[in-house]
């Protein structure tokens, strides 16, 4: 029934404006073609993958209405030009260009992280960390400038953090060549070119005659954001930053580009002895004690979720975490066995072989950053107080509900456990309001989802929990991956995915699927919190 207040016009088919989605191709040039990440003015970028070596990459394309203007094309063309010339660590690297039907193209290497910006925003940052990235920026500029190559877009933006927080350089699309500026070429945009925040006095009058100083002015702007802790906007207060650093960040921001650093050797030369003194120590700014504890923090979650998988005879394992930036809750342990003591050693094993058993384990507090960090340390040692070579999953998801109920502080734990008899090609999952398991025989193209689930742990005493057992062989592949949602359409959605993506990246090692995998869900679902784990039965 229509409510008789709601004086909204109820729009027909016939005056509703029609949106068309944006069409994306399967393949450009010989890449292929993922997902759209993002439609801009002038270009569109893909996600892409190579067809021999399955590596992601980034597609950038021009549009096709922009293919009749020469300038925007040579502009265009000009960054491939640029890219492909700055082959350094700290810029992203070039993969090829070309033209397809759609026009032209440009594939980049694939950064996963986050911009400056986002990571300025989101975390306290040491002086001393802040200065390592400024330093990075200047490496990746000093190269740049070294191939008379001006980037003249320089902002927090255009500079990627990797998940293994090193520093990318990105976004050439205005840069400019000084070669290019020798040639008689005819301006016919006199628009304001860049980022007006972070655009030298000169660039903002005429943004074709700048030289290097203009870069190192906008680094001088990202320089004082990062110390800063958070974005300037355009307002610039030099008596907030360290003593030490002021007489550097002076002089690189002066307005006439005369007055400032020519080169920016020069400044790597001042950031650097600054660095090695002792004024760096008296001045650390106030985040500097947030952003040692957050690095305690992150230490912790590196022992809490390892980055690599061990080596266990006859399994090929892999293993996609996501990215360290935020602290989470999550608890990943492989264990072999063999490693722990047995229960009664009067009596015989019920266990045929203990050496060839091993343990997967990933769990999630209901908590968050911090505390949910402490809530899994609590839980891991737990576990491996638990443990002993005859324990079964349901034995072992017991008694440590029995602890976690107990406990008063009252913080449930989501918990999944993969127990892997070797000998006997036996495995038993049990499932704790978290993680599925999907086996993959060798001999079949449809997988089976081994099903065992049960309450979360700590919230109740239980007398017992429900484990699942089943056979596998040699050959066959196991996804174990956890992830923090109750929505049934969402877990549906997560799981087809990921049918998918084990068929089409197949012929990669497990290390590979799993880290294709990953990206694809992160591509999927936002703010998801998940961990894919790929076993392989291997013959010894």
């Amino acid at each position: 029934m229509k409510n008789n207040t709601d004086t909204t016009p109820i729009p027909s088919e016939d005056n509703v404006p029609e949106r068309q989605p944006l069409k994306v191709p399967k393949k450009i040039g010989p890449y292929n073609i993922e997902i759209l990440l993002q439609h801009g003015g002038m270009n569109n970028i893909y996600l892409g993958t190579d067809p021999k070596t399955k590596e992601p990459l980034i597609i950038k394309s021009l549009l096709p209405k922009f293919l009749t203007q020469s300038d925007i094309v040579e502009r265009f063309l000009r960054e491939a030009v640029i890219i492909a010339l700055a082959d350094h660590p700290n810029i992203v690297k070039m993969y090829g260009h070309g033209d397809w039907e759609g026009g032209h193209f440009i594939a980049m290497e694939f950064v996963s992280g986050i911009s400056l910006r986002q990571y300025i925003l989101q975390k306290p940052l040491s002086l001393k960390k802040c200065l390592e990235i400024v330093l990075d920026i200047s490496y990746a500029l000093c190269h740049l400038h070294a191939h008379g190559i001006i980037h003249r877009d320089l902002k927090p933006e255009n500079i990627l953090i990797s998940d293994t927080e090193n520093v990318k350089l990105i976004d050439f699309g205005i840069a400019q060549l000084l070669s290019d500026a020798d040639e008689s070429v005819e301006i016919t945009d006199k628009r304001t070119i860049g980022t007006p925040i972070y655009m030298s006095p000169e660039q903002q009058e005429n943004p074709e005659t700048v030289s290097y100083p203009s870069d190192i002015y906008s680094l001088g702007i990202i320089a004082y954001e990062l110390v800063l802790g958070k974005l300037s906007y355009g307002q610039l207060h030099l008596s907030l930053m360290p003593k030490g650093l002021q007489k550097i960040l002076n002089k690189a921001l002066q307005p006439h580009p005369e007055d400032r650093y020519q080169d920016i050797v020069d400044f790597i030369g001042d950031l650097s002895a600054y660095m090695a003194s002792d004024n760096l120590k008296k001045e650390k700014n106030v985040g500097d004690r947030l952003s040692d504890l957050s690095e305690s923090f992150k230490r912790a979650q590196k022992i809490l979720q390892p980055s690599t998988t061990p080596i266990w005879p006859g399994l090929n394992l892999g293993m996609s975490t996501l990215a360290r930036f935020e602290l989470h809750g999550v608890y990943i342990d492989f264990l072999q066995l063999s490693d722990f003591p047995k229960i009664n050693t009067l009596e015989p094993s019920n266990v045929t072989s203990s050496l060839s058993r091993y343990v997967i384990l990933i769990g999630e507090s209901t908590t968050k950053n911090a505390e949910g960090i402490l809530h899994c340390a609590l839980v891991r040692g737990m576990i491996h107080a638990l443990l002993h070579r005859d324990i079964t999953s349901s034995e072992l998801a017991t008694k440590l509900n029995l602890l976690l109920s107990s406990n008063k502080e009252k913080m449930p734990f989501a918990f999944c456990c993969l127990f892997l008899n070797q000998d006997e090609c036996q495995l038993h999952f049990i499932s704790c309001g978290y993680g599925t398991l999907l086996r993959f025989p060798e001999d079949s193209t449809t997988p089976l989802e081994i099903i065992a689930k049960n309450s979360v742990l700590g919230s109740g005493f239980l007398n017992e929990f429900i484990e699942s057992s089943s056979s596998w062989k040699y050959g066959d592949q196991l996804l174990l991956f956890g992830f923090s949602t109750e929505n049934a359409e969402q877990i549906d959605a997560m799981k087809n995915l990921l049918l998918n993506g084990i068929i089409e990246y197949s012929g990669m090692p497990p290390s590979g699927q799993v880290d294709a995998l990953l990206r694809k869900l992160k591509l999927s679902f936002n703010n998801l919190a998940t961990v894919p784990i790929l076993i392989k039965a291997e013959r010894k």
